[in-house]
């Protein structure tokens, strides 16, 4: 059964590249509950190495699902053409995701061509990506070299038996671990600049919170804990696997005093907290018992360059048509403009009133599409 979300064509964009002006408008943008454009995340492929059952499960996501065909794809030139325009329009955080990013060809080229490129003021971007880590010691140096700038790893536990049934390919923590210490070696882990996140399932792997904590403190890398979401249709998400920030927070205050820290900057994701005996932080991110909405800067491309305005969104907005119908730079962002303008998305504040297993009436795009 072919269960790939396919957002159709949104015929609202297309209206906008026929009578949107051939002028470029740039500058800060706000949608409809005054929340700025701040962060892109890209997701630069659908498919992972890893099968972890909140966000690829096995049952779906095996040898016969029908992946995007390259020539889907956005190019790496495209892909730095829409990221040039969103900095024009108020862009400043990039973060590149999956499916697995790593798995891209040649992904520190892309990296490059990012790096390259400059805010309105003539800042460089700040350049991300999100990993699970598992190719990460082979690729370390390469993607400093290319310029990236801070790195966050995806590890949801230190006891390799739980890790193995996590990922669910049978994927060893210990070459997870070799790549956060190459990362580190080259770099990447400086002023902060490499995360850790650990998905935190009631039932999973709610006993390695301490065992993480232990391991990461005092190292210079910054652990954050996630919230289980319910993104997507088929990770089979209920709420009593939900392990509140609340009690995560509880847990290793038991153990370590820890201090609130503000955040750094607005529209934040993780509260952030530091343990009082200087030793580094923690964070915990709660997008199900806190919800963030509020003051979400970011949009989503995905792998084939459709718009999505939110995690929990059902349909993007076809930028690729827009890009290889010969579209100006200047329509591209009249369109960008227009459909940020629009939003009003709040999935997450709203959630509590929609009914459990529709996620508000319609089906979810799968984060392996979007990226998280």
């Amino acid at each position: 059964m072919n269960h790939r979300v396919i957002p159709l064509f949104d015929q609202r964009l297309q209206a906008l590249h026929t009578a949107m002006p051939a002028t470029m408008a740039d500058g800060p943008l706000a949608d409809q509950l005054g929340r700025p454009l701040h962060d892109l995340r890209i997701s630069v492929t659908d498919r992972c190495n890893f099968r972890c059952s909140y966000c690829m499960p096995k049952a779906v996501f095996d040898k016969d699902y029908p992946y995007l065909p390259h020539s889907a794809l956005l190019s790496f030139e495209e892909i730095t053409r829409v990221a040039s325009v969103f900095a024009a329009q108020g862009v400043r955080k990039i973060r590149l995701t999956g499916g697995e990013p790593l798995l891209r060809k040649n992904i520190e080229v892309l990296i490059a061509q990012l790096a390259a490129l400059r805010t309105p003021d003539g800042q460089p971007l700040d350049l991300t990506l999100t990993t699970n880590g598992a190719l990460l010691a082979r690729k370390a140096q390469a993607l400093k070299d290319a310029g990236l700038q801070r790195l966050t790893v995806s590890l949801d536990g230190l006891d390799d038996t739980v890790f193995r049934r996590m990922n669910d390919v049978d994927f060893p923590v210990r070459d997870v671990l070799d790549g956060l210490e190459a990362a580190h070696k080259v770099g990447l882990g400086q002023n902060g600049g490499l995360k850790v996140n650990m998905v935190v399932q009631r039932g999973t792997n709610e006993h390695e919170i301490l065992p993480m904590a232990e391991r990461f403190k005092g190292t210079g890398m910054v652990l954050r804990f996630i919230e289980y979401m319910d993104v997507g249709a088929t990770n089979g998400w209920r709420m009593d696997q939900v392990v509140p920030s609340a009690e995560v927070i509880q847990t290793l205050q038991n153990r370590w005093p820890l201090r609130a820290l503000a955040p750094t900057a607005p529209g934040e994701t993780a509260q952030r907290w530091a343990y009082a005996d200087g030793s580094g932080e923690v964070g915990v991110i709660s997008s199900v018992t806190q919800a963030f909405c509020a003051d979400c800067s970011r949009a989503r491309l995905s792998t084939d360059g459709k718009l999505f305005l939110c995690l929990f969104a059902s349909q993007g907005h076809d930028l690729r048509g827009l890009l290889r119908s010969g579209a100006g730079d200047a329509e591209l962002a009249n369109a960008i403009r227009a459909i940020w303008q629009g939003r009003s998305d709040r999935y997450s504040e709203l959630r509590a009133a929609m009914a459990p297993d529709t996620g508000g009436g319609a089906r979810r795009v799968e984060m392996s599409y979007i990226g998280g």
